[in-house]
């Protein structure tokens, strides 16, 4: 079995017990420290992320968004910055989704 497949299951077992009433100081204080720890993880990679694009649009002079936007619609070519660039985007956008997901009360 998959990391992410037992992960899950013991992720589902909790949430049964939750749904059942059960209630633990130290389950709830556990997965606020794992949220934490995994918001201060996401950050960092955000952070590191933003940090690469802005190299790229100071050289192209464009927004990473406007960029990801007109490079889907085929108006920037395929050069190796440029997938490059669209690949990092791709990246920082994923853990700004991770982000949502993990900072939603």
């Amino acid at each position: 079995m998959s990391k992410l497949g037992t992960t899950l299951e013991k992720l589902q077992r909790l949430e049964t017990l939750c749904r059942q009433g059960y209630a633990s100081d130290i389950v709830e204080l556990t997965l606020d420290k794992i949220i934490a720890y995994e918001i201060a993880n996401a950050q960092k990679q955000a952070a590191e992320l933003h940090a690469e694009l802005q190299v790229f649009e100071a050289q192209y002079k464009i927004s990473s968004q406007d960029f990801y936007s007109r490079f889907r619609q085929g108006e920037m070519g395929d050069d190796v910055d440029l997938v490059e660039w669209s690949a990092f985007y791709q990246m920082w956008l994923s853990v700004q989704q991770r982000l949502e997901i993990l900072q939603s009360k």
